[in-house]
């Protein structure tokens, strides 16, 4: 499961989405990544339900997973 992506070709400047952050009236609930590796698909849930909310293409992505220890 991925908890958080980090979009930009330089970490400190880029941009992340991260499983619980407010977007779109509500908050992101599932980052999901294509088998391909180049595509990255996020999903919020809202008073509506659960949307899909944005895709990231082909974009330099630093994937970050939710490990449980």
């Amino acid at each position: 499961m991925i908890r958080k992506i980090i979009i930009g070709v330089n970490p400190k400047d880029a941009m992340a989405y991260f499983i619980g952050m407010a977007a779109g009236g509500g908050h992101v609930v599932a980052i999901e990544e294509h088998d391909s590796g180049d595509r990255f698909d996020v999903y919020i849930e809202n008073s509506e339900g659960t949307l899909h909310w944005k895709t990231i293409n082909k974009m330099p992505v630093i994937v970050e997973y939710d490990c449980k220890f």
